[in-house]
Order: C-alpha cells, then sequence, then structure tokens
C-alpha cells in the first residue's frame, strides 16, 4: 500500500467500510493542493478489489479516473491516461499545476465537458471486467462545467448498482451542491511542514522562488519604491501559466498570515525563522494583511477568467503598494 501521512480517522473509516462491505455510493475528500488523497484513495479501492495489485499500478479494468483536460473537439481524460498514470506513479502527492504540465495543457483553460461525462456514462454501462464494484475517481469536480455536472448528478442520485464513485476536491463550496449533498464528505488534514518538504521537494523550489517575489514586493512596499513593486507585478504576468500565478498568491497569503500572527504577538503560531517576517511584522500597519489578503484573494479568482495578466497584476500591486504606504 501507499504510505499516507498522519488522517488515521479517515483511514480507519475506510477501511471499516470495505471490511463490512457497507460503502458508500458516494465520497467527497476535500484535500489542500497536493495534500494526498490519491494515496487514501488508492489504498482504499485496493481493499475494496480484495488486494488486487492492479489497483495500484493504475490498470485495474473496472477503475477510471476522470481529472481537468483541455483542446480543441472535446477531449476527455482518457486520451490522457498515460501521462497521467505516469505522473500519480511517480508521485501521488502530485500538485494541481503538475498535472497540467505533464498532460502538456499549462497554460489552457481546463475543465471537465459534458463529453466526458457521456464518457463516463459509456464505461458504466458496461458490466465490470473483473466482477465486483465499478470505481470512478474524479480529480476536481469542481472544474466540471454545469452540463457535466448535471449529467454526473443523474449517475450520483442513481448509480447503476455496483458503482462508486471518489470525488477529490480542493474547493468543496464549488462543487455543485446536489453532488456534494449526495457524498460522504471526508477531510484530508494537510500534510506537516516536514512531510510536506519531504513530498514536494521540486514544488518547494518552485515556492521558494515565488514567496522571493512576494518579499521584494513588500521591500518595495516598506521602503516606497513604487518602481520595484510595478517590476514584481511584470515578472508575475510573465509567468508562463495559470496555476504558477495562482500558486503565487497562495505562497504571498502564507507569508501575509505570518506577519499578522508576529503582529498579534504570537511567534509560536507564526513558524517564521527568518528575520524578514519580523522586518516586515515592524514596519506595516496591522491593517495591511488583510486588505492586501483580500487582493490576492480577487487577482487568484481573476486569474481563472483569462483576464488581461499584465493589466491584473499591475493593479494588483499598485493596490498592496497603497495599502502599505498609507
Amino acid at each position: 500500500m501507499l504510505e499516507v501521512f498522519g488522517n488515521t480517522g479517515v483511514v480507519a473509516a475506510l477501511h471499516s467500510m470495505a471490511e463490512s462491505g457497507r460503502i458508500p455510493h458516494a465520497i467527497l475528500f476535500h484535500e489542500d493542493d497536493g495534500g494526498g488523497a490519491f494515496p487514501i484513495v488508492l489504498n482504499f479501492l485496493e481493499e475494496v478489489y480484495g488486494g488486487s495489485p492492479r489497483v495500484q499500478k493504475l490498470i485495474h479494468a473496472d477503475i477510471h479516473f476522470v481529472f481537468p483536460v483541455a483542446g480543441e473537439k472535446n477531449p476527455v481524460s482518457a486520451q490522457f491516461a498515460a501521462p497521467f498514470r505516469e505522473l500519480l506513479l511517480e508521485n501521488p502527492y502530485f500538485f494541481e499545476s503538475e498535472l497540467y504540465s505533464a498532460i502538456g495543457i499549462e497554460g489552457k483553460q481546463s475543465g471537465i465537458s459534458v463529453a466526458e461525462a457521456r464518457s463516463i456514462l459509456d464505461r458504466l454501462s458496461l458490466s465490470a471486467v473483473e466482477g465486483g464494484y465499478r470505481s470512478v475517481v474524479v480529480y476536481l469536480p469542481e472544474k466540471m462545467n454545469a452540463a457535466s455536472a448535471n449529467a454526473l448528478l443523474k449517475m450520483v442520485e442513481e448509480p447503476p448498482e455496483n458503482t462508486l464513485f471518489l470525488l477529490i476536491t480542493h474547493a468543496p463550496e464549488k462543487v455543485l451542491v446536489t453532488i456534494a449533498s449526495r457524498c460522504l464528505r471526508l477531510r484530508v488534514e494537510p500534510l506537516s511542514e516536514e512531510v510536506n518538504a519531504r513530498v514536494h521537494a521540486s514544488s518547494a523550489a518552485r515556492n521558494t522562488a515565488l514567496a522571493d517575489s512576494f518579499h521584494d514586493l513588500l521591500s518595495a512596499v516598506v521602503s516606497k519604491d513604487l518602481l520595484a513593486a510595478l517590476e514584481v507585478g511584470d515578472s508575475l504576468a510573465d509567468l508562463k501559466d495559470r496555476e504558477q500565478q495562482k500558486a503565487f498568491c497562495a505562497v504571498a497569503s502564507e507569508s501575509l498570515r505570518k506577519i499578522f500572527l508576529l503582529q498579534q504577538k504570537m511567534p509560536q503560531l507564526a513558524h517564521a525563522d527568518d528575520d524578514f517576517y519580523a522586518k516586515m511584522a515592524a514596519s506595516l500597519r496591522p491593517a495591511f494583511p488583510r486588505l492586501a489578503l483580500a487582493c490576492l484573494e480577487r487577482a487568484s479568482t481573476l486569474i481563472e477568467r483569462n483576464v488581461n495578466q499584465k493589466i491584473l497584476f499591475t493593479e494588483m500591486v499598485t493596490q498592496i503598494y497603497s495599502y502599505g504606504t498609507r
């Protein structure tokens, strides 16, 4: 079985379901990006399928994987099965952005289309190859458009016998309410800092570079150097894909959390060993983290809407600059 870090309660609950045979037809796993739902799901499926080694090898004929894709002529997940399988086997703790890079759609608007929902229907209309359950693992159901979500809803409402839906989401509030309400919901607890660094070593280097960019922005704010702040905005607009831009917003938000906690005299919660954070906490006014965080959240939302990146990040850094220099 794959190694699972923490989440003993979730693992125990799933083991009990598999052992007793009382398995809900739909389970919604809420994880942070790169947070480890896939190892939990695959271990559970291995138990459901009686310990079959084909589960962990991702070659079990009765398990189907669905994930966001992009391209012309309504592509479906099956067309990207090989690179997806390679990515999942290499690191089941992968980030969303790593999926898009692996299947070659970085920078494109990804989603789960109605064509995908129809493909699922076609596969579930067939008898299980090995008997027992037919399973569909849907990664990021929040990426479904209205038509595909409603098509899936019909299957979740009235699933064929011995059919199991396992949904992995990063944003449960964006999953169609009528789908989420029909699922058993399980929260996959975030990885510890030590484990996160170990399983995401390559991504950690990227996040360090993004954190450095935000540090440059904050330094420009404190020194009242608008030109330097705008240069940071230009570098963010030049990032090669939306996922990296969203990752910047997430990394920057974490930095603001540390500054806020230091300002509130709670260093034990901030986990901010770098002197930079102490300097920023002392230099920025108490309202700054909250105001800047709102800017980042707005930018993250607009990134999904394919707005002009240059305008978006120029506006964002200018607004953050104004909050810090008032």
